[in-house]
């Protein structure tokens, strides 16, 4: 059986997370003061996730502004993600970057070619709470 769903509200310095059959959603600003033990709690989810759940799940990735320590969590939880059983078929994932924020856009397609699955990189107007909202309101 899945992981049941996880959830971890954002605050100034760590992103909004919700961990569900079905969706991965991580947005925000991600500078948290120790993010092992931040991401870890993540990373082991995804980890049973991967190993128990067969159908389609969506990715959605985007944050404001994320440091070095966080990105390295990113690649672990990617790197968990391309386990996934069928990969190709069951995931897809989306990263999302402010209009005029190369950098975000860069590590977005650098970030894609770790799974081999639909990836896409969107740009949007603005990368905050709103957005996020509008991000976790659209089922598909």
């Amino acid at each position: 059986m899945y992981p049941e769903s996880f959830k971890n509200s954002p605050t100034k310095r760590t992103p909004w997370i919700i961990l569900e059959p079905e969706r991965i959603f991580i947005m925000g600003r991600s500078i948290p003061e120790n993010p092992n033990e931040f991401y870890r709690p993540v990373q082991e989810w995804i980890s049973s996730y991967v190993q128990n759940y067969t159908e389609k799940s969506k990715i959605e990735l985007g944050f404001e502004y994320i440091n070095t320590s966080s990105i390295k969590w990113i690649f672990t939880i990617l790197r968990e993600l391309s386990d996934m059983k069928d990969i190709i078929k069951n995931a897809s994932v989306t990263w999302y970057y402010e209009h005029g924020d190369e950098d975000m856009c860069e590590l977005g397609f650098i970030l894609r070619s770790l799974v081999e699955c639909p990836f896409i990189v969107v740009e949007v107007d603005e990368m905050n709470r709103a957005r996020y909202e509008i991000i976790l309101s659209n089922p598909n």
